[in-house]
């Protein structure tokens, strides 16, 4: 499923135009975005959480020409599934 695909979905389940649709979906994902940007999760009770994880820096290598290589430190977005995802996964 695409965003397109989310939209459409929320569209007919929900009873709202396609536009209003996209303005819900885009919407919840630029609070996401936003939360996080400040440092913050998004807990979604049954569904899951959103956090950050600050990641160290590192050394690494190339994997063409075996130089070591210097990995930058950063900031990456999280998502840890929820009890009642996980059981209508399964």
């Amino acid at each position: 499923m695409n965003k397109n695909d989310l939209i459409s979905a929320v569209a007919e389940s929900s009873g709202l135009t396609r536009s209003d649709a996209t303005k819900a979906v885009e919407g919840v994902f630029d609070a996401i975005t936003g939360s996080l940007k400040k440092g913050g999760e998004v807990r979604l009770v049954g569904f899951g959480t959103f956090s950050v994880a600050k990641r160290k820096a590192s050394t690494g290598r190339n994997p063409r020409t075996g130089e070591t290589m210097q990995i930058k430190a950063s900031t990456l977005p999280k998502f840890k599934a929820g009890k009642g995802l996980k059981d209508a996964v399964n």
